[in-house]
C-alpha cells in the first residue's frame, strides 16, 4: 500500500489486529469508514499463539451461572460481578456468531468438544486443537479482508493519542508509517493492542506485546486500574521463544514433576496441578528456590505420558510438533517447564460500552479493565473477552462518533524532518538497545511472581533514571515537539527499524513504571500480585489500584 493512500480521516480507527481488533472492526457498523492499523502484519498476535481455548457455558451440563461464579471465584474478590454476567451470559450468542463466521471448533460426532481447565467446576472450553487462538484470528482475517469498509493498515505504528485541547475528545492519532510520522483524525479510536509481557525477561507474549495501547491512553490522561495483577503462566517451555504448553494438557492428566519425578505441586494445595493459576506458578518458583541456584534457567519437568497417546495426537498436535522441534518426544520424554509473564489483567478502564474517560477513546480485550478478570483471569475467559466485547461496538452511531462535529483536518503542510550525523545516530541506537535489553531483566527480578518493597522501590528509581536518558535522545526531543497535524519525516539510516525501536521502548519504560508503582503501592497479596512481605490478603486492600498520569488511589 502507497503511503498516499491512507486517508486523513476515517469514521473508527482501531488499533491492533488481534481477536479484539479483528472482531471489533468486524463489529462496526458497515457504513462506517474503519481504518485498521497493525504494527505488524494482520496475522501476528498474542491471539495467535492462545492455545488453550475459549470459554462458554453452551453445553447442556453447564450453565452461565455456574461459569459466573467460577470467573468470579478466580478473580479473588476484585471482579466486577456485572461485567461477569454480562461475560457469561452473551458467550452462547458470541459462539455461534464465530461458529458462523466460520470458526471450526473441535467436535464429537456432531456435538462441540469441550475440555476442561483449571478452576472451571465443568468442561466448557471449546477448541480448534490446540491452535484455536490461530483458528480464531485466521478466520476473522479472512472476514476483515473482505469487507469493503474496512482497510487495513499494515506495520504502522500508533504514536500518540490526539486530543481536542478544549474538550479533551480524543479525535484521531499519530501514526508513523512508511517512513514518516502522519496524523489520521477519527470518530473514535478503538486501542485493541493487547498486553504487555515483553516488559518481563521470560513472557509467552509475542514480541509485538509491548504495552503500546496501555501506555499510549495513559499519557493522554486515561484512568488505568489494577496494573500490578499480571498472571504468570506455570509451564512456559524453557527453551527459545517460551513457548507455551497448554493448561488443558494439565486438564487432560499431565503431571507436574520435580528432578525426582516426585509430583511436588500437592505440598502447595490440595488440587495440585489443577490448582489456579497464581497458585501453580508460585510453587514452581517456590520449588525452584528451594532447590535450585540458578532461577533464570532453572525448570521443573511436565510428564505427558499419562494421557493416553491417541488423545496426545488429536489435542495437542501443536505442541507435539514444537516439543520436537526442541529436541523432545513428548511420548516417552520429560517437558521442562518453568513460569512466564501471559497475561495482563489490568488495563485501560472501560464500561461495558468499551468506554473510558476520554471521550471518543475506545477500549477492548487486554488492553481493557472492563472487570471480568478481577485480580486473576479464569483460564479461557480471554479469547471470550475479546469477542463479547468487540461484539459491543455495533451499537457505536453517529452520536457517539460526534459525526456533525468533525471537521475536515487542516494540517500543516510544512513537514520537519530530523537529520542526525552517523556517530550521533550510531550513539542514539546503542542506547536504545541496551535500554530495551536491560528492562526486561530489571522488571522480572523486580515484578515477578514474587515481589517485595526493597526491590521494586529500588527498580522504579532505576526506570526513573533510565526515563530521563530516554528524554534526552535527539529522537525524543525532535518527536516530542511536533505539534498536531505537523507531519514529520527522517533522513536517517533503517528508519523502520529505529523508530519502532525507540517507540516500544518509550512504551516498555511507562509500563515498567506503571506496573512497580502499582506493585509498590498493593501492600498484600492477592490473585496474580504476590508480595513476599505482604504474604496474606488484606480485607482493606479488596479494592482497586486507579492510576491517572502520576496520581495513585483506591477504588471500591
Amino acid at each position: 500500500m502507497n503511503f498516499l493512500d491512507i486517508p486523513s480521516q476515517f469514521d473508527v480507527l482501531v488499533v491492533g489486529a488481534g481477536a479484539a481488533g479483528l472482531y471489533t472492526a468486524l463489529c462496526l457498523p458497515d457504513s462506517l469508514r474503519v481504518g485498521l492499523i497493525t504494527k505488524e502484519t494482520v496475522t501476528l498476535s498474542a491471539s495467535d499463539w492462545a492455545q488453550g481455548g475459549i470459554a462458554a457455558a453452551v453445553s447442556p451440563e453447564d450453565s452461565p451461572k455456574l461459569h459466573i461464579e467460577d470467573t468470579l471465584k478466580a478473580g479473588a474478590g476484585l471482579c466486577d460481578p456485572e461485567a461477569v454476567e454480562f461475560l457469561a451470559e452473551q458467550a452462547p450468542i458470541c459462539i455461534k456468531s464465530l461458529i458462523n463466521l466460520g470458526v471450526a471448533f473441535d467436535r464429537h460426532d456432531q456435538n462441540l468438544a469441550f475440555t476442561l481447565e483449571a478452576a472451571h467446576s465443568r468442561p466448557r472450553v471449546l477448541h480448534a486443537a490446540d491452535t484455536t487462538g490461530r483458528e480464531v484470528t485466521t478466520t476473522l482475517t479472512a472476514q476483515v479482508l473482505r469487507r469493503q469498509n474496512i482497510q487495513v493498515i499494515q506495520q504502522a505504528l500508533a504514536l500518540n493519542l490526539w486530543i481536542e485541547p478544549e474538550t479533551g475528545r480524543c479525535q484521531g492519532i499519530s501514526l508513523f508509517y512508511q517512513g514518516k510520522v502522519t496524523w489520521i483524525r477519527a470518530g473514535a479510536v478503538v486501542l485493541a493492542t493487547g498486553g504487555g509481557g515483553q516488559v518481563f525477561a521470560q513472557t509467552t507474549n509475542p514480541a509485538v506485546s509491548t504495552g503500546d495501547g496501555v501506555a499510549i491512553a495513559w499519557r493522554a490522561g486515561a484512568i488505568l486500574r489494577d496494573l500490578e495483577f499480571v498472571q504468570f503462566h506455570p509451564t512456559a517451555l524453557t527453551k527459545p521463544g517460551r513457548f507455551l504448553i497448554s493448561e488443558a494438557v494439565r486438564g487432560e492428566g499431565a503431571h507436574l514433576v520435580d528432578n525426582q519425578g516426585r509430583r511436588f505441586a500437592f505440598d502447595y494445595h490440595p488440587a495440585g496441578e489443577l490448582a489456579p493459576r497464581d497458585v501453580v506458578s508460585r510453587a514452581i518458583f517456590s520449588h525452584l528456590q528451594r532447590t535450585s541456584a540458578d532461577l533464570a534457567t532453572a525448570h521443573v519437568w511436565l510428564d505427558m505420558r499419562p494421557i493416553p497417546a491417541d488423545k496426545i495426537r488429536h489435542r495437542f498436535p501443536n505442541i507435539i510438533q514444537v516439543c520436537q522441534h526442541s529436541g523432545i518426544d513428548v511420548f516417552n520424554e520429560l517437558v521442562p517447564v518453568a513460569p512466564a509473564a501471559h497475561y495482563w489483567m489490568g488495563g485501560i478502564l472501560t464500561d461495558l460500552q468499551n468506554r473510558t474517560n476520554i471521550p471518543g477513546l475506545y477500549a477492548v480485550g487486554e488492553t481493557a479493565s472492563t472487570g471480568v478478570h478481577g485480580a486473576n483471569r479464569l483460564a479461557s475467559n480471554s479469547l471470550l473477552e475479546c469477542i463479547v466485547f468487540g461484539a459491543q461496538m455495533a451499537d457505536l452511531d453517529d452520536e457517539a462518533l460526534q459525526k456533525d462535529e468533525l471537521q475536515k483536518s487542516e494540517f500543516l503542510s510544512n513537514s520537519s524532518t530530523l537529520v542526525l550525523s552517523e556517530d550521533e545516530w550510531h550513539n542514539q541506537h546503542a542506547q536504545l538497545k541496551t535500554l530495551r535489553e536491560k528492562l526486561p531483566r530489571l522488571v522480572w527480578q523486580s515484578a515477578g511472581i514474587c515481589r517485595q518493597e526493597l526491590g521494586l522501590e529500588s527498580a522504579i528509581a532505576t526506570i526513573e533514571s533510565w526515563q530521563q536518558d530516554f528524554a534526552n535522545l535527539p529522537l525524543s526531543q525532535f518527536l516530542q515537539s511536533l505539534r498536531p497535524t505537523e507531519p514529520a519525516s527522517f533522513n536517517l539510516p533503517d528508519i523502520e527499524q529505529q523508530l519502532r525501536l525507540w517507540a516500544e521502548t518509550r512504551n516498555l519504560l511507562d509500563v515498567a513504571y506503571l506496573i512497580l508503582k502499582s506493585a509498590a503501592f498493593r501492600t498484600e497479596s492477592r490473585g496474580g500480585h504476590y508480595r513476599l512481605d505482604y504474604p496474606q490478603p488484606d480485607p482493606d486492600w479488596q479494592v482497586h489500584t486507579i492510576v491517572q498520569y502520576d496520581h495513585w488511589s483506591k477504588s471500591i
